[in-house]
């Protein structure tokens, strides 16, 4: 089969596709990399956004039939998520998994890992905690009598008020979920492709109610904008801190690593993604 002609890269392309693209993230300057962090932070939230209009806004459907509400909060969301990828913004969680495929190959060091995932969380706490005041209570889409305001209110009280340990398994299975996400997404060579293979996975965690950090970071900033009563302590200690950790162990362990060992050689040398028309 003539790889040029195929509408999705092999999974050994695929993955040094992502090598590549990790290992010149770590070679950013921090102020180009907390821009495209910012941006992602935005993208997200402006998801999160959509999709609590969308599905809040359904009170008769939310009352009679939540499962289908939930999908539709979850059908919402992925437009943030597809905007990150296309457009080249950065995002933390789908670092996780990728940075771990060079550091594996000893390309790059723990330290630069570790350097990216903190200058990504700082950019993408920043641009999700600017459109949760600018976006969404600046712009009175959070004022009391919006449909989707309590929608919002119980959705942030429901994440600060779970046990630790149930939030870090949660977290575990949305970054799995969401760098799979991210792989599909790279794996397609044409914008719909990309835009299917992101949009299935994002949406199921969301719609199984998963604990994504960057998304919490708007969706509780924003209900405490418009009158939650939880302290920033609360947030970061019984919600923020147990998911972010969910996540890294999601991505990096569960899809980063495994895969940067099942396609990191083939017949016994790594496989060069410039040998393809790359999208």
């Amino acid at each position: 089969m003539d790889l040029s002609m195929a509408q999705i890269l092999t999974p050994s392309y695929l993955v040094n596709y992502i090598n590549d693209a990790a290992r010149h993230k770590a070679e950013l300057r921090p102020p180009r990399l907390l821009v495209m962090s910012c941006l992602g932070g935005i993208y997200i939230a402006l998801g999160g956004l959509l999709a609590l209009v969308v599905a809040g806004g359904a009170t008769g459907l939310l009352s009679a039939n939540p499962g289908l509400d939930k999908l539709l909060f979850g059908a919402a969301f992925p437009v943030g998520f597809i905007a990150v990828v296309l457009t080249g913004a950065d995002l933390f969680t789908s670092n996780c998994a990728m940075q771990m495929v060079p550091w594996f190959r000893r390309q790059i060091r723990m330290g630069e890992v570790v350097r990216v995932w903190c200058l990504s969380y700082l950019g993408n706490l920043i641009g999700a905690l600017i459109a949760a005041w600018a976006f969404a209570y600046m712009t009175g889409m959070l004022d009391p009598a919006q449909p989707w305001t309590p929608y919002l209110l119980n959705l942030a009280e429901h994440k600060v008020h779970q046990p630790f340990m149930v939030v870090f398994l949660k977290g575990i299975l949305a970054n799995m979920l969401v760098c799979l996400a991210a792989w599909q997404g790279y794996s397609a060579k044409d914008t719909l492709g990309r835009m299917v293979g992101i949009w299935v996975p994002v949406m199921t965690f969301v719609a199984l109610g998963m604990e994504h950090s960057i998304a919490n970071l708007f969706f509780v900033p924003a209900a405490m904008l418009a009158g939650l009563d939880v302290s920033v302590s609360e947030f970061v200690f019984q919600n923020l801190i147990p998911a972010t950790l969910g996540n890294v162990v999601g991505g990096a362990l569960l899809v980063g690593l495994p895969y940067a060992w099942l396609y990191s050689e083939t017949d016994g040398k790594v496989e060069n993604p410039t040998d393809i028309d790359l999208p």
